[in-house]
């Protein structure tokens, strides 16, 4: 082939590349997006399920109301088996109390007493409570909670009713002392206030702490593990959907976690140990010893964990999970029922 082919040769691709060049370039003009074979459309019922955060002034707040009245009774079906009967916390956040005692040498870092705005409380609850099913709270029982927490703290009488006018014109005991640099629950005995910086004998490298006392830390094993993955959840798909899903855009699909992961990832580990030493609730393997041979055992089991409610080992209740989808529910209950008691004995 001679030189002079050569030469064609690569003028010709280049006026190729010139061509497609300017081809993408008219496309992008014309206000078209190039397409990559995966993810779907957002809708505005999409975005908006996203969009739920409250500010301080109250922008965001929802329509409806909620009062201390009734907020005692959704409180203690709902909230008391994490947070105590008044607050006082059963290893979890400590909601109420120690209001006035932050600038004390024994300050008690509370909801009631740290906290500087009253949407917040609302804002917390509303995205992330209960812990075990976040978000399914109505925007009424949100109030309603909101009014008996602050209750709780002595802020409010029991005759309060919030709604989305009266919530933000709630002043908060440390409204304006709010400060970042001690975290929520730190008992170590240092006021809770900003002191000037010395600028002497600062040190040449910190250390990265906790705030949370030692006795409830690694109380529930790792939390990081216990995610609750809401965007499928909230569509209403199974993990086996999710991993189709996954597979058809061309990603590499994850393995089906196995129940016990399951357990942990859903909170269930927090109040039930597999086998063993009974926590809030029963361990998995004392449910399996009285109902294996039960007939009908799976669906009654099946139906508490939709439902939630208290009676069956006593008055403390378990909250609903019926957030998750069926079949995992279905996984759960088939793992309880046929292998916890095999592991160890109580």
């Amino acid at each position: 082939m001679s030189r002079s082919a050569d030469s064609r040769g690569a003028f010709r691709r280049i006026v190729l590349l010139v061509i497609a060049s300017a081809a993408a370039s008219a496309t992008l003009a014309a206000g078209t997006s190039p397409r990559f074979g995966f993810g779907k459309p957002v809708s505005e019922a999409d975005l908006a399920a996203w969009d739920i955060d409250v500010r301080p002034d109250g922008k965001g707040l929802p329509e409806g109301s909620g009062g201390v009245m009734g907020g005692e009774a959704i409180y203690e079906a709902k909230c008391a088996s994490c947070h105590g009967s008044f607050g006082e916390s059963n290893e979890y956040h400590v909601l109420a109390g120690g209001v006035g005692s932050l600038k004390s040498a024994h300050p008690e870092r509370t909801t009631g007493s740290k906290l500087n705005h009253a949407t917040t409380l609302f804002d917390y609850i509303h995205r992330a409570m209960p812990y075990n099913a976040p978000q399914s709270l109505t925007d009424d029982e949100v109030y309603a909670l909101t009014a008996y927490v602050l209750y709780l703290n002595d802020i409010v009488g029991d005759d309060l009713v919030l709604d989305r006018e009266s919530l933000p014109k709630l002043v908060m005991p440390n409204a304006e002392g709010f400060y970042p640099g001690v975290g929520f629950m730190s008992v170590d005995g240092e006021p809770d206030v900003k002191a000037p910086a010395c600028m002497k004998n600062c040190p040449m490298s910190g250390e990265e702490t906790s705030s949370l006392p030692e006795s409830v830390r690694g109380a529930h094993g790792n939390l990081a593990l216990q995610s609750r993955p809401l965007g499928y959840i909230r569509q209403g798909e199974s993990t086996a959907e999710v991993q189709a899903a996954v597979a058809g855009g061309g990603a590499t699909a994850v393995a089906e976690v196995a129940p016990e992961t399951l357990a942990e990832q859903v909170g269930c580990l927090a109040c039930h140990a597999v086998v063993g030493t009974r926590k809030l609730g029963p361990s998995f393997n004392e449910v399996q010893a009285r109902y294996q041979a039960e007939a009908g055992a799976r669906a009654m089991l099946l139906a508490k964990l939709e439902a939630g409610g208290a009676g069956n080992w006593g008055e403390m209740p378990m909250p609903s999970v019926s957030y998750l989808p069926a079949t995992d529910r279905e996984r759960l209950v088939d793992w309880i029922l046929s292998t916890p008691a095999t592991g160890a004995t109580p």
